[in-house]
């Protein structure tokens, strides 16, 4: 339970994001959404790795509790950071 498992596609697609990379980044997580008009399974989050990397990462949990990265990506997209709404500047 609460296991993380990070996809062989994603160092495949993204050559420097390594499996490790991602599920540091999933654990060090600064924001994450659930996805509620797709899956409430599927997270969208944002998070940094070993190396100091903002990554974006689509993550979905399973009936036993743990979790699947089966998307990284750095630097996050502006579409992700729209989502997770970390593009707003605070009101002073």
């Amino acid at each position: 339970m609460d296991q993380v498992f990070v996809d062989d596609r994603v160092p495949y697609r993204h050559p420097s994001i390594s499996k490790e990379d991602a599920a540091t980044a999933w654990m060090n997580c600064i924001k994450s959404l659930p996805r509620l008009d797709k899956n409430p399974d599927e997270y969208l989050a944002i998070g940094t790795d070993g190396k100091g990397r903002l990554l974006e990462l689509v993550v979905i949990r399973n009936k036993e509790g743990d979790w699947l990265i089966y998307h990284a990506v750095t630097p996050p997209t502006e579409n992700a950071i729209r989502e997770l709404q970390m593009d707003r500047k605070k009101k002073q």
